[in-house]
């Protein structure tokens, strides 16, 4: 496997879309061992696309999509700014209810992260914010998109690793708003400091609250709707995700009315182009993953772990630590469909629980995104409001260590994350 990894690290330096590169570089193990059969690369591709689990993939791609296009996010806006606007660093404190708000919505960081900067960012630049700080608040505050259900990254993960996706989404919430929490402090001290006022000078009343609520209210159902739907065997993850694209439209065309046959269409082709990508690279990964089972790296890595230490603990910082280095570099589903094949075997193997290793490992994977030298999502925001990464990075600092606090937490307090999926599907 080390011309492999060789491979593979070539491609990504000279700039290879990582699916080719994963793809080409799994090949290289099938010419070094010409005695197995050629017809495995193709086999092993069209089967991993056939897999049925992953119907929910592209459905839940769907109706984020036709969500975003049926006028929800400014309804979701409203109810940001009544609920935050009073507090210090107003627009800021805004965009991250938003982004919470919205990750039921979106499931991605990069998409969420998109949508508030283009919504927000230049409004957070009228007001004073210095580039650097909006870019931060504005892409650091998309992490809880992919653990607030129904985030991609659980569907991908609990695919791959056979994980249960209900208890995955369950899983998210608690620490979904612990990030929420750890943010919304972070800009409360930092807009202090910078003389970044609230957005209202009143605090909402009862009113306001209630009908801002009502208009996002079904935003705020869909979340609640998927979870009880799983926990009561009404949908399996596929046919929830089914049931997410006739509630998407549904809300689209009848509650809001903004869903247009246009927007309907252009949903379709961007959710055309998003879940082509993804199967792409699942398909692909499938002969890069042959090659990892085929030697037993898994096994290979377990017992090299288990000969450094027999503390959980200190190998899920290692695994951690890993997974933030490499989320550097690669995109943070590249890294769930890459090394959950090798590292979920290993924390089994110590009796860490997968969903609580789950959660982590997205928290971690995603924060990458906002890390140069290949941050998606800080490429996407430092784009729109053409912010040097230099500024980014620096001003970004304080919501890194924020959101650092929170996973520290949820690394050695597992009960955190699991106590609301032993609560509803049962558990120890």
């Amino acid at each position: 496997m080390l011309l492999v990894l060789i491979a593979f690290t070539i491609l990504v330096v000279i700039g290879m879309p990582m699916a080719f590169a994963i793809g080409i570089s799994g090949m290289v193990f099938f010419l070094q061992n010409p005695s197995l059969p050629s017809t495995i690369p193709i086999q092993i591709t069209v089967t991993e696309t056939q897999n049925f689990a992953l119907l929910a993939v592209p459905l839940f791609i769907l109706a984020g999509n036709f969500l975003n296009n049926s006028g929800i996010s400014q309804n979701l806006l409203k109810l940001a700014t009544v609920l935050t606007g009073r507090l210090n660093g107003g627009l800021a404190q805004v965009s991250i209810a938003l982004s919470t708000l919205m990750s039921g919505v979106t499931g991605s960081s990069i998409a969420d992260a998109a949508m508030n900067a283009r919504i927000l960012g230049h409004q957070m630049l009228k007001r004073g914010f210095s580039r650097g700080y909006a870019a931060g608040v504005l892409s650091y505050g998309s992490l809880m998109a992919p653990i607030i259900p129904p985030g991609i990254g659980f569907i991908l993960y609990g695919t791959v690793g056979q994980v249960s996706i209900g208890r995955l989404f369950a899983a998210g919430i608690i620490p979904g708003f612990m990030l929420w929490g750890a943010l919304a402090i972070a800009i409360s001290i930092t807009a202090k400091r910078r003389g970044y006022g609230p957005e209202r000078e009143k605090a909402p009343t009862v009113k306001e609250v209630a009908l801002a609520s009502w208009g996002g209210i079904w935003a705020i159902l869909f979340p609640i709707i998927l979870l009880l739907g799983l926990r009561f065997g009404i949908f399996t993850p596929s046919e929830i995700g089914a049931f997410a694209v006739i509630y998407a439209v549904v809300i689209g065309f009848f509650a809001y009315r903004v869903l247009t046959f246009r927007s309907f269409i252009e949903a379709v082709e961007g959710s055309l182009v998003d879940v082509g990508a993804v199967m792409f690279l699942l398909a692909l990964s499938a002969i890069f993953g042959y090659g990892i089972v085929f030697e037993r790296i898994p096994e290979v890595i377990s017992e090299w772990m288990l000969g450094l230490t027999d503390s959980r603990n200190v190998v899920l910082v290692l695994i951690v630590a890993f997974i933030l280095i490499a989320g550097t570099f690669m995109e943070g589903s590249v890294l769930i469909i890459m090394l959950t094949p090798i590292f979920l075997p290993l924390v089994t193997e110590y009796g860490i629980d997968p969903v609580h290793f789950g959660l982590v490992f997205i928290i971690a994977a995603t924060i990458g995104n906002y890390t140069p030298p290949v941050g998606a999502a800080m490429f996407v925001v430092c784009q729109v409001l053409r912010c040097p990464i230099g500024e980014y990075t620096r001003e970004s600092m304080p919501f890194l260590i924020a959101v650092s606090l929170v996973s520290f937490l949820l690394i050695f307090f597992p009960q955190i994350v699991l106590f609301v999926p032993n609560l509803m599907f049962g558990g120890d």
